[in-house]
This record gives C-alpha cells, structure tokens and sequence, in this order.
C-alpha cells in the first residue's frame, strides 16, 4: 500500500511526517528548509510510492485564513504543478504546534530541545498525519 505524507509548511522549515506501508501508523520524517521542499519530495517520491499528500491550512480561531495562508496557497499550486498526479488533501492545523509542544513536554524533553522550531515543525505534520488516519478509519 502506498504511503501518506504530511507537510507543516512554514516561511523557513517544512515539518514532513510520513505513515507506514499500511497507513496506521504516523512517524516525524524530517525537517528541511522550506526552498528545498520541492526537491526533496521529488527525491522522496522517487523512492517510495505516496498515495496522497497532506498540506496544513492554517486557520485563526473564526475559521478566517491566517496571515500564513497566502504563502502556503502559493506552495500548493506550485507543488500541484510540479506533481500533477498527486492528490493533495488540505487539513486544518490549528493547534498543531501548540500540541506538538506539549509533546515534547510530556516526552520529557529539555527546555534546550524544546526551543528546537524544527522538531515542533515536524511533530506538528506527524500530528496533523495522526489525526487524518483517526478520522479515516472511521
């Protein structure tokens, strides 16, 4: 079965979480810089089969698009044009980072590691990845 991954894009870094060959289980893959997000899913896709790909969508707290959102829109049409094949499912990440710290507080990471913005980055797409596997099973 091919793969589902997750991509947290960010004006600096890109959290990616990928699922496993069965689509049950959710794992932090990398974080990269944004500007080679491109190429390495292209390198990514060369070596894996990927069924479908998750972009964040960030929301304020009324649903309205946040500040973000325009950055992210121009990723997704560039990314639909180099991947035109890909199916691309939008999900709402809200709270994401805010969960993804919490995490790391309760995996009982230090304070030094938790000022890592990339781990957060890639904990919030695994996050985001979790959630869309819960709600696809049912």
């Amino acid at each position: 079965m091919p793969r589902i991954l997750a991509i947290d894009y960010g004006q600096k870094r890109t959290g990616i979480a990928v699922t496993d060959e069965l689509q049950i289980i959710a794992s932090g893959l990398t974080t990269i810089p944004s500007n080679t997000t491109i190429d390495f899913l292209k390198d990514y896709f060369a070596k894996e089969k990927v069924e479908a790909v998750l972009i964040g969508e960030p929301k304020q707290m009324n649903g309205e698009p946040s500040q973000s959102a325009s950055i992210i829109k121009g990723f997704v049409t560039h990314f639909s044009n180099i991947f035109p094949d890909m199916k691309v499912v939008r999900v709402d990440e809200r709270f994401t980072s805010k969960m993804a710290f919490q995490t790391m507080i309760d995996s009982g990471l230090s304070k030094k590691q938790r000022q890592n913005k990339g781990l957060i980055d890639e904990i919030s797409a695994t996050i985001m990845l979790q959630d869309y596997l819960s709600r696809k099973m049912f």
